[in-house]
């Protein structure tokens, strides 16, 4: 979403709730990678995107270590960030300090800023009817401490965690993870 043309492949101006749903009806029937919806009023093209799925808040860590190396995970064949769903009554930074040490078995960890959210889309089977989810992650800046080794979460589908130099995410993880997780290390360091 933003006020104007974006350069990207496929902008459409807002013109109501129709504009939504061939927005979803384009990313999830054909192969169109991204779409912005475009208008002067944000909230309501917001508010038109949210009626239309479930939100799911989740949180999670940009983890650096005193030799500047990021924590990364690696589950269903592509690097990721530690991140997970925000429990009941759980503040954002809660979430992501308890999501992070599930994750990696660490816990000598420092929360030092909220650095920035990201949201994506994807379906799941609910009582036998597909629905649509939105997830907002919140991503907090976090430095490690300690001096244990992380441990994947192996009940999570975590096979691997590892700590990264710049070089190695440049070369490793960003050829192989999601657009939203470049999007918010582009926000710590220039990639």
């Amino acid at each position: 979403m933003s006020k104007s043309p974006i350069p990207i492949e496929k902008n459409l101006p807002y013109e109501g709730t129709t504009t939504v749903e061939i927005a979803l009806d384009l990313l999830e029937n054909t192969s169109t990678p991204e779409i912005n919806i475009y208008g002067e009023h944000l909230d309501e093209i917001w508010e038109d995107l949210t009626s239309m799925h479930r939100v799911v808040e989740a949180a999670g860590g940009i983890v650096f270590n005193h030799e500047n190396k990021i924590l990364f995970i690696h589950r269903l064949g592509r690097w990721d960030l530690p991140k997970g769903k925000i429990e009941l009554e759980e503040s954002l930074e809660n979430a992501a300090l308890r999501e992070l040490e599930e994750e990696t078995g660490l816990t000598e960890l420092i929360l030092e800023n909220f650095v920035n959210t990201t949201f994506h889309i994807y379906k799941e089977k609910r009582q036998g009817k597909e629905e649509r989810i939105l997830k907002a992650t919140h991503w907090f800046k976090m430095t490690y401490v300690g001096q244990k080794q992380p441990i994947p979460q192996t009940e999570e589908g975590i096979t691997k965690v590892e700590w990264k130099t710049q070089s190695e995410i440049k070369q490793e993880v960003l050829p192989n993870t999601f657009k939203n997780i470049k999007l918010i290390l582009s926000e710590v360091f220039a990639i």
